[in-house]
C-alpha cells in the first residue's frame, strides 16, 4: 500500500533535495528579520518611540536592529546557523509576548510561536551543506 509519508521520507533523505530544503528555509527564516530589521533602522525614531509606547525603552532599539539584522543574515548564510536560531527564537518569543499578546493581534502571537519552533528545529539541525557553517567545518 501507498504511504506518502514514506514517499516524502525518500524525497527528503535524497542528499541534493535535502541541501536545497535546508538553504529555502533559511531563506525563509531569514526573510522575515532581514526586512524588519532593516525597517527598524530606516524609521528609528518610530520604532524607538513605538517600543517604549510598549513599555519597553528604546535605548535597546541597537540590539533589537542587531539581532534581527545580523541574526537574520546569519541564517540566511549559514553563519553560526545553530547560535542566531536560538537568539532569534528566544527573541520571537519574548516579543511575542510583550508585543503581541492582546487578543487583537492574535496572528502575530501565533506567527511568532511558529517561527519560533522552525528556528528550534533549525537549532537542532543545523544550516545544512550550503552554508559557511560546512565550510568551516571542513578546515
Amino acid at each position: 500500500m501507498f504511504n506518502p509519508n514514506t514517499a516524502v521520507k525518500q524525497i527528503s533523505e535524497h542528499p541534493a533535495a535535502n541541501n536545497i530544503v535546508s538553504v529555502i528555509t533559511r531563506i525563509l527564516l531569514a526573510y522575515i528579520f532581514i526586512v524588519a530589521g532593516w525597517g527598524k533602522l530606516s524609521a528609528y525614531a518610530a520604532t524607538a518611540g513605538y517600543m517604549e509606547s510598549m513599555g519597553v525603552p528604546g535605548a535597546l532599539l541597537p540590539l533589537t536592529i542587531l539581532v534581527e539584522l545580523g541574526g537574520g543574515l546569519a541564517l540566511l548564510f549559514g553563519f553560526q546557523a545553530r547560535l542566531a536560531a536560538l537568539g532569534l527564537a528566544v527573541f520571537s518569543l519574548i516579543t511575542a509576548f510583550i508585543f503581541h499578546s492582546g487578543a487583537e493581534d492574535g496572528i502575530n502571537f501565533m506567527k511568532n510561536l511558529a517561527m519560533s519552533g522552525g528556528l528550534l528545529f533549525l537549532m537542532l539541525h543545523g544550516a545544512g551543506k550550503v552554508s559557511i557553517d560546512q565550510l568551516l567545518e571542513k578546515k
